[in-house]
């Protein structure tokens, strides 16, 4: 791939990148930074996707106009917690200022043939998101493994009215695959629905960009990928889409998201 092919997909990953800190130790003053560093001299972020509790701090610091979304995460990570509990989480983030809903389905009990309760809890949540909120589900393929439960999750959470599919949390030891991307891809295509894809965990330079790009114009067409249809959930992408750009130097990456 040649340096213009790479400050191409560079711009394009930049307009689709959820800027993202769910560290467990984040402050309000991280949050004052991302908000910042979404804001970039190339343009901006499509959102930040942080903890429920700082979306009122980040909404405060955007305005209410701003073209930077801000995501945020329900049921995060376990995907364990009480529908009754994951619909408070949902009202109170959107009452915030949420833009988006990021919400992890109960993958444990999809794992053991438990499907009925990822159906209530998308449609309960895809019922609280109202236009335009969008609504994500987080299906963490990687602890799904099989390609199986990994299409028969994305078919569901698509039927259920979900406006992304996304593979992680970026919690647990495998994240965005190049594999769950292809199957989730070929779902949204199979179901004729006007959903996005989402890949995040371990997305860190442009070069890993380049694949999950690849591979949504080689499914979805060419142009289909775009910050309607298309989000990278990453915490560190953004220092090597800077540097491709030609803004600062590639710093070493530690972050885990």
């Amino acid at each position: 791939m040649t340096s213009t092919d790479l400050k191409a997909v560079a711009a394009k990953a930049l307009a689709c990148l959820d800027l993202t800190n769910l560290n467990d130790d984040c402050t309000p003053a991280a949050i004052e930074k991302l908000c910042a560093d979404a804001q970039t001299r190339f343009g901006n972020t499509a959102a930040i996707c942080i903890w429920p509790r700082f979306v009122a701090q980040a909404r405060g610091i955007l305005g209410s106009g701003s073209p930077i979304k801000i995501a945020t995460v329900v049921n995060f990570p376990s995907g364990e917690l009480p529908l009754e509990t994951v619909i408070a989480e949902t009202e109170q983030a959107i009452a915030d200022g949420a833009d988006e809903i990021d919400l992890v389905i109960p993958y444990k009990e999809f794992m053991i043939g438990q499907k009925a309760s990822a159906r209530l809890m998308i449609a309960a949540i895809r019922e609280r998101c109202k236009a335009p909120v969008k609504l994500k589900t987080i299906l963490e393929t990687g602890n799904l493994e099989d390609e199986t439960l990994i299409r028969e999750a994305s078919a569901i959470a698509l039927k259920e009215g979900a406006d992304f599919i996304k593979t992680s949390t970026g919690k647990v030891r495998v994240n965005a695959t190049p594999e769950a991307a292809r199957i989730m891809l070929e779902e949204i295509k199979a179901s004729g629905k006007p959903a996005g894809f989402k890949p995040a965990g371990g997305v860190r330079t442009v070069a890993d960009a380049a694949i999950y790009l690849g591979l949504a114009d080689e499914i979805m067409g060419p142009g289909w990928a775009g910050p309607q249809t298309f989000r990278f959930g990453a915490s560190g992408l953004l220092g090597d889409i800077l540097a491709t750009l030609g803004d600062t130097p590639a710093k070493p990456n530690t972050a885990a998201y």
